[in-house]
């Protein structure tokens, strides 16, 4: 009997999972189809829109993926005109991001949430909501021999 409820529980996390996944694709479906950008590169015209001058470190760090996979998304939004980068006049190595144009009508045509579903309803949880689900998820990614995060750092380290 406990075989068949850990396997209605396993049913229904996975019922979950897809349709999380399922509503999230759409979502970016949407941004790309209304934009012309993919998800990921409206999130981070946002984010430049709302710190004009912001690194590429931290915007890295504020959609939680590893600097390379920033400066990657990056040089694909400014090959397509979105956002200019410009070197600081103080430190030649600081290179500081700021919309075109194009970057700003881009953004104003991108449905809400514009940094995603899942960030945006991860970002609206209770606290300790977010500690649990984090836990949680935690031991699900080193059941699954999962050896780091999106940003490139180990769970053990988390």
């Amino acid at each position: 009997m406990t075989g068949s409820v850990s396997d209605n529980a396993t049913h229904e996390a996975l019922r979950l999972f897809r349709a999380i996944y399922a509503e999230v694709r759409h979502h970016l479906q949407n941004i790309e189809r209304r934009c012309g950008a993919s998800g990921a590169q409206v999130w981070a015209l946002a984010l430049v829109s709302r710190q004009p001058g912001v690194r590429v470190t931290e915007l890295a760090d504020a959609m939680a993926i590893h600097p390379s996979t920033a400066s990657n998304l990056l040089a694909k939004a400014e090959k397509g005109g979105l956002l200019r980068r410009e070197r600081s006049h103080a430190d030649q190595r600081v290179v500081k991001l700021y919309l075109t144009e194009l970057g700003a009508d881009t953004l104003a045509k991108a449905p809400e949430p514009v940094a995603g579903l899942l960030p945006d309803a991860l970002a609206r949880l209770p606290h300790d909501v977010l500690l649990r689900l984090s836990a949680d998820l935690q031991l699900l990614a080193t059941r699954m021999s999962v050896q780091e995060d999106a940003a490139g750092r180990p769970f053990s380290e988390l």
